[in-house]
């Protein structure tokens, strides 16, 4: 068998991942917040943008649609990529028209279509991923590797790129060279293939309505410890998620300018995130998804307590390196094996949905209980703050202990028949 590396369809999940990276900073993330910061947003207020991303977490609402209906041209995947990535280009486009000083609401209303359409992006190129990489456990884990990579590396251009070029263009024109970046997902969409049709859905509308959408559902709760298996999903990102809506307002009220945050949390973040992701593809490789699990997750909650020790200390540019490397290399090596995780949960007869439906839960702390992020820090103080993001990491590490012990992972569960 050929080396992983030498397959042809990495680069392709290497694109399209860098496609799907590039709406998050300029919609529900960093950029975003930097240029409402900069416009005089209050910090309760600027914990609210966390709702804008509600489609990231509510995508599997429309999932089977994706799943269900094929467009016109290129087929069921690639057809539905074209179609949301030009709609995104135009979108993103559109908020270089609008200028929060004077008012947020047109900028957020279009941020809010630009997350559906990126929630969609998500949808369809997940199960492309899926289907595309086949039932090797190994190849989807180089595969979602070279998704975090193209996806980091989006974060990079799209978060660092968009900075650095305010200070030179104004943010418009920023935003439009945001939308230009959009088009390498179109170029991997066009030079990619479809994949092979599952099994034809039954005809009629009902029939195809409860194939779509019933059935999938349903799938997934005749599993053991279902239940379960959604509340760790849903929790195990709560504490990087309350501390992710605050991270731009905190590196202010520290001192730290916009090219700081541009240079060192974004640039070198990426670096030791894409660092940490390769380094927990190849953990996978040698222990195991379960043991990967655990002690990623370690990692990723320990890793907040950085934050803390950066807390008072001003413009100090050797510690927040420090805490940036810290914290982006164990979320890298957190998002390597979460990832392989949800996909090997996943029956392949329902890609889309099922995993639109786990991707969601993982999202939901972000887009709902990160809205109360600015409230806590204003209530709590920066460094009580992030002693509680850390600790909102503990109910999902023993729900997860609690799975591992019950259902361990196995290699059979890429093929789409998930443990029971």
């Amino acid at each position: 068998m050929a080396h992983p590396l030498r397959d042809r369809r990495l680069p392709i999940m290497l694109a399209l991942g860098f496609a799907a990276g590039v709406p998050l900073p300029l919609v529900a993330g960093q950029v975003l917040r930097q240029w409402f910061v900069e416009s005089g947003m209050s910090l309760a207020d600027l914990g609210l943008t966390a709702l804008i991303g509600l489609a990231y977490a509510n995508k599997f609402l429309w999932s089977p649609a994706l799943d269900a209906v094929r467009p016109p041209v290129l087929g069921r995947r690639r057809g539905w990529l074209l179609l949301i990535q030009l709609g995104l280009v135009a979108t993103i486009a559109a908020m270089a028209l609008t200028d929060p000083r004077g008012g947020a609401t047109a900028t957020v209303a279009l941020a809010v279509t630009v997350a559906f359409l990126s929630a969609s992006q998500d949808i369809v190129v997940d199960a492309w991923r899926i289907e595309m990489l086949g039932d090797d456990q190994e190849r989807q884990a180089w595969g979602l590797a070279a998704y975090v990579w193209g996806y980091r590396a989006a974060l990079l251009a799209s978060g660092a790129g968009t900075l650095f070029l305010v200070g030179h263009v104004g943010w418009q024109l920023a935003y439009v060279y945001g939308a230009a970046l959009v088009l390498v997902g179109v170029a991997a969409t066009l030079a990619g293939t479809e994949p092979d049709m599952p099994a034809a859905a039954p005809m009629g509308w009902r029939a195809r309505l409860r194939h779509s959408v019933a059935t999938p559902f349903l799938d997934f709760t005749t599993r053991r410890h279902w239940l379960a298996i959604l509340a760790f999903i849903a929790l195990f990102k709560l504490g990087e998620a309350l501390a992710a809506v605050m991270v731009t307002p905190f590196y202010r009220a520290e001192g730290f300018t916009r090219d700081d945050v541009a240079a060192v949390a974004t640039v070198f973040g990426l670096a030791a995130t894409l660092a940490g992701a390769v380094a927990g593809s190849w953990l996978i490789g040698r222990i195991g998804v379960g043991r990967a699990l655990v002690l990623t997750g370690l990692g990723q909650m320990l890793s907040n307590l950085m934050y803390v020790a950066l807390v008072g200390g001003g413009r100090d540019i050797p510690m927040l390196f420090a805490q940036v490397g810290i914290e982006n290399f164990t979320d890298g090596l957190a998002d390597a094996a979460f990832l392989t995780y949800l996909s090997g949960l996943v029956n392949r007869s329902f890609s889309a949905t099922q995993y639109a439906l786990l991707s969601s839960l993982a999202a939901v702390p972000l887009r709902t209980l990160g809205a109360s992020a600015g409230w806590l820090a204003q209530s709590l103080g920066w460094s009580w703050f992030f002693v509680l993001t850390t600790a909102a990491a503990l109910p999902a590490m023993a729900i997860m202990l609690f799975l591992l012990a019950r259902l361990p992972p196995a290699p059979a569960a890429m093929a789409g028949e998930p443990a029971r």
